[in-house]
């Protein structure tokens, strides 16, 4: 039997929301909704569905991935570290599907590497580009290449996945052309996997979620990114002022329309995952949007006020108050 323990609307009786949220048979627990997509976004709504007491089909397969199977209406809930892009948009729209578009955090993308590591404190924005453009495939192999100071030992990269929205912002706005990378590189989906590589390989460099870095902060150390301002390590302080660029984003929620519309539960289950979290949230590593932002956000879920503002492009440095005004 599940028991969601939620707010529940104005007028809505305990008796109510149990009904609609027993499983038939009253008996094994039955998955509610399904969500999948991005790794760094699955830790937040693991959180949010462990505090509504409820049981989800909860998976990360990448953003890229999980936008597929919401396409294609396998899924309620796309967890999205990147807003959807066109050829999304466009396979969304070709298989009926709307989606309403809900901002739910603020995340940056971590350098990190071992612990261990005695020689890097900084690295710059070209220094990055030089080591993930393609040309450097097979041709950057030693930290002495970045900087001469650094010792002749060899470069082991570690990121995320051609799946992975962190990897389409990372070499859109490092690379400069989305999907465009060097691929002689350890890539995972999972950022735990890459987080017990890096601290495994005293050589290693690598790139995901600030989230993650958080959870493994004694076993890796992070590098101050230098995009020609001085050199800014992730910070909760350092995102929200905007001086942790160009690798500050928002993550997002995409919900299915007609889902929404259907399905008092999910209802249920996002408005309470929104009103709370600007509570809750730093304990999953990531950063809350203001106030203000979330209560827009409530307003657009209940409205269920379809599409994207970002018109299938990442629209680096520009905040959640100017997108949703």
């Amino acid at each position: 039997m599940i028991h969601q323990m939620v707010s529940m609307p104005a007028g809505m009786t305990l008796a109510v929301i149990s009904a609609v949220v027993l499983p038939a048979t009253g008996s094994a627990q039955a998955d509610l909704f399904r969500a999948d997509g991005s790794s760094t976004v699955y830790p937040i709504t693991a959180e949010a569905a462990r505090r509504a007491d409820i049981q989800m089909d909860n998976r990360f397969s990448g953003t890229s991935a999980g936008f597929r199977r919401f396409c294609s209406g396998e899924t309620e809930i796309s967890n999205a570290s990147r807003p959807i892009n066109r050829e999304e948009m466009e396979a969304c729209a070709a298989a009926g599907v709307d989606y309403v578009e809900l901002p739910i955090a603020f995340d940056a993308i971590a350098i990190v590497v071992h612990g261990q590591n005695t020689w890097a404190e900084t690295i710059t924005t070209d220094e990055l580009r030089s080591v993930w453009e393609p040309a450097a495939e097979g041709a950057i192999t030693s930290w002495h290449q970045l900087r001469p100071e650094w010792p002749d030992q060899p470069l082991a990269l570690f990121g995320r996945g051609a799946d992975s929205g962190t990897f389409d912002y990372f070499t859109t706005v490092i690379v400069g052309e989305g999907r465009s990378s060097r691929t002689d590189y350890q890539a995972s989906e999972d950022e735990e996997q890459l987080a017990a590589a890096i601290a495994a390989d005293p050589g290693a460099l690598g790139f995901f979620g600030v989230g993650a870095y958080f959870r493994h902060w004694e076993e890796l150390k992070d590098l101050g990114v230098d995009a020609g301002s001085g050199p800014v390590h992730p910070s909760l302080r350092e995102v929200l002022e905007g001086r942790y660029q160009p690798l500050a984003r928002p993550l997002f929620l995409y919900v299915n329309a007609a889902a929404l519309q259907d399905n008092l539960q999910l209802q249920v289950f996002l408005q309470d995952y929104l009103s709370g979290m600007q509570d809750w949230v730093h304990f999953t590593g990531y950063m809350p949007l203001s106030g203000a932002a979330y209560q827009k956000a409530v307003e657009r879920l209940a409205a269920a006020e379809t599409g994207t503002r970002y018109n299938g492009e990442l629209q680096i440095g520009l905040g959640i108050d100017e997108l949703y005004p």
